[in-house]
């Protein structure tokens, strides 16, 4: 059994009432409700909403999610990391269901530029990795800690992050950025008690087309009109 896992805090500071925000006039929660019910199609899932916000609670109504699960006061603070709250939906649902999940797939409403293909494809990855906690989506990052990310040193001074003589980004070690699109987890993640997203067993899905997540107003108005304008190079 797979569990989908919709996370909308309420209380946005960088972009107030972002889950609910309309992109190309629909509400931003609804893309990411849409694509969970598509996912479900495919494999016997579940389907939860964790907010604290009654209105975010209305609009996914809306779009057929109801749930009765209401996220805690104490896991739904800025520093609130994403483990704690993924462990307490999942104590919940598997109590009120009466089942035990093997999957967990967390879908961000915050980064919405992903579609059935690229879950599909990296459920598949995760599957035939049968040691791997979990897998991120990643975007090719724009900027390597081997040639062109600084930060200070012991000394003082400022030198690139990872050491090595590279003398071009094309010639150093691929890194990537974590486009915070969605997140596999199998159920060894939790029993392994992980702190963080990133572990040693952690496996990518590298999403092959643009997508990258809602940090800033101006991130809003960028996806709104690349939607609007069908600039985007895949298919939503």
């Amino acid at each position: 059994m797979i569990l989908v896992y919709i996370p909308a805090r309420g209380g946005s500071k960088g972009i107030p009432g972002k889950n609910i925000k309309l992109l190309n006039n629909k509400p931003l929660i609804g893309y990411s409700i849409e694509l969970a019910k598509q996912f479900s199609i495919y494999w016997d899932a579940d389907i939860i909403l964790s907010t604290d916000d009654n209105n975010i609670r209305k609009v996914a109504q809306d779009f057929g999610l109801n749930t009765s699960y209401i996220r805690p006061d104490n896991l739904a603070l800025d520093t609130t990391g994403k483990i704690d709250t993924l462990i307490d939906v999942i104590k919940f649902s598997e109590e009120q269901n009466n089942v035990k999940y093997n999957y967990i797939l967390d879908l961000d409403v915050t980064s919405p530029l992903r579609n059935i293909t690229d879950l599909i494809e990296a459920f598949k990855i995760l599957e035939a990795n049968t040691d791997a906690y979990n897998l991120l989506s990643v975007s090719p990052s724009n900027r390597n800690p081997y040639f062109n990310q600084l930060e200070i040193k012991d000394n003082g001074y400022y030198n690139v992050v990872k050491e090595g003589e590279f003398l071009s980004r094309q010639k150093a070690p691929n890194v990537f950025d974590m486009n915070s699109s969605f997140y596999f987890y199998r159920k060894s993640f939790f029993e392994s008690n992980q702190k963080m997203t990133t572990t040693k067993k952690s496996l990518i899905y590298l999403v092959p087309h643009i997508c990258f997540d809602l940090d800033h107003k101006i991130d809003f108005e960028f996806m709104d009109y690349l939607i609007i304008n069908s600039k985007l190079d895949f298919l939503l």
